[in-house]
């Protein structure tokens, strides 16, 4: 996984542009409106969603599995944002907890326990009352069933990807007991459910 990125940033470098994600607009206004002064970022990239949130005042930190897009994010956005170099597989990268965290489009390219581990070391860096918000593909996606079923709902596709396609039952499985409280539907380029949770202690 980690050298299909590494390739696919040093060959197509900025292949996003530099606009934010419509999901990361949406989630920006969120954690404005909650509060929100600090997140961390796992799959940051080169940076196209992190500096809507800077520009709101909200510190980020990043997790990023590529070298080239970290040099990227730091030639475009300051040297100044901490951003760990691994996959996020390898979380946590630091002790501590964040206020919210965002991870865009990237837990539906691993299996299952990695997804597992993704969704609970996000969770365990939570702070009290924190949230966390997840973008993915959805079946929905004309991409749904293409390519080589390597699972359900899994398929190899585009020269070796590895893509997991949700509906909202298995985001209830997954996401459930981690505190899941919304789960919407937004267009980008593909069709994607962004998922909402939030960090409560139940403890009397």
């Amino acid at each position: 996984m980690a050298e299909f990125w590494e390739e696919a940033f040093k060959d197509k470098q900025e292949m996003w542009g530099f606009e934010p994600a419509i999901s990361a607009v949406l989630t920006k206004d969120f954690f404005v409106k909650n509060g929100v002064t600090n997140i961390l970022i796992a799959g940051i990239g080169y940076g196209r969603n992190a500096q809507i949130f800077r520009e709101n005042g909200i510190e980020v930190t990043g997790i990023e599995i590529s070298k080239t897009a970290i040099e990227l994010a730091w030639k475009h956005y300051g040297t100044e944002m901490i951003i760990h170099h691994g996959s996020v597989s390898d979380m946590p990268f630091d002790n501590n907890q964040y206020d919210s965290i965002f991870c865009y489009a990237l837990i539906h390219l691993l299996d299952y326990n990695e997804r597992a581990k993704l969704i609970s070391d996000c969770y365990n860096q939570l702070a009290e009352n924190g949230y966390m918000v997840f973008t993915t593909i959805t079946k929905k996606a004309q991409t749904y069933g293409q390519g080589k079923q390597i699972s359900k709902d899994r398929f190899e596709m585009f020269g070796g990807v590895k893509m997991f396609f949700y509906d909202k039952e298995t985001i209830q499985e997954e996401f459930g007991k981690t505190g899941l409280f919304e789960i919407t539907e937004v267009a980008e380029n593909y069709p994607f459910y962004l998922i909402k949770c939030q960090k409560i202690n139940t403890a009397k």
